[in-house]
């Protein structure tokens, strides 16, 4: 199917790896070009590289720095002529204790995973509804849906990006001007960020690494952890010219995992 973006602009967040990175790459298949953020200059280069050799059509810029601070979301705002595209996408706060999280931990995950996608989706949204067009997908989690134990600030956090953007999205003034906003949720998937979540666990708890690995993978009614190429591909579709009547909506891949019917 041709997703009817080729020659668009996206900007997205912390893409030279795992998730953010399987949306870069799905996005740049279709002939979007790129502009890809993360604080690791040298994985970024990387994954630009890759990029540029596998899908020639597609520019890719990079910007290397930190999105969830002024200057690094000015800087990679300013590297993209301009954003059809936007993926929202930042690594989770810490687990552990509400009762050991102080008043700078708190605000440092809600300026993460809440605040710094509403301050990228300020700075483009009405520029993509004077051109009638544009697509904001941000990279949740399953947990807005059902919330982990120990993950108390990403729950809290990321629950409240989803509130905005449910009152955002519907507004006529960017549903009817072929604006989207969608959140994606994940739930197990296989990157670097899960695996040292995982050992971490299975540290505290006693366990091989091996062991709570194939536990997880075991107890999804998939039998296995989802692929970030997966998650790119629904991340693309959201982003296409195909998905302009679907908006305000949380689109949950955990393969089967949250138990509820709706």
């Amino acid at each position: 199917m041709d997703l009817g973006i080729a020659g668009k602009w996206a900007l997205v967040c912390a893409a030279s790896k795992g998730l953010g990175k399987g949306c870069a790459t799905a996005l740049a298949a279709e002939g979007v070009h790129v502009v890809i953020t993360a604080r690791g200059a040298e994985a970024l280069e990387a994954t630009a590289a890759e990029l540029r050799a596998r899908f020639p059509a597609a520019q890719v810029r990079t910007v290397a720095g930190d999105i969830t601070t002024e200057a690094g979301r000015a800087a990679a705002l300013a590297a993209c002529p301009q954003v059809d595209i936007l993926v929202n996408n930042a690594g989770g706060p810490p687990a552990g204790d509400f009762r050991d999280w102080s008043r700078e931990t708190w605000i440092a995950a809600l300026e993460a995973n809440m605040l710094t996608p509403i301050e990228l989706i300020k700075a483009t949204v009405d520029a993509m509804a004077e051109r009638s067009f544009g697509r904001i997908v941000n990279i949740t989690s399953a947990a807005v849906r059902m919330p982990y134990d120990g993950l108390g600030l990403s729950n809290g956090a990321r629950a409240g990006l989803t509130g905005f953007v449910a009152g955002l999205a519907r507004q006529p003034r960017l549903a009817s001007r072929n604006v989207t906003i969608n959140n994606l949720l994940p739930g197990p998937f296989d990157t670097e960020r899960l695996r040292s979540n995982t050992a971490a666990n299975a540290d505290r708890a006693g366990r091989s690494f091996e062991e709570a690995w194939a536990s997880r993978r075991e107890a999804n009614p998939t039998r296995r952890y989802g692929h970030p190429d997966e998650f790119g591909a629904m991340c693309a579709f959201l982003c296409s010219a195909h998905a302009g009547y679907v908006t305000a909506q949380n689109v949950l891949m955990d393969g089967g995992a949250f138990p509820g019917t709706m």
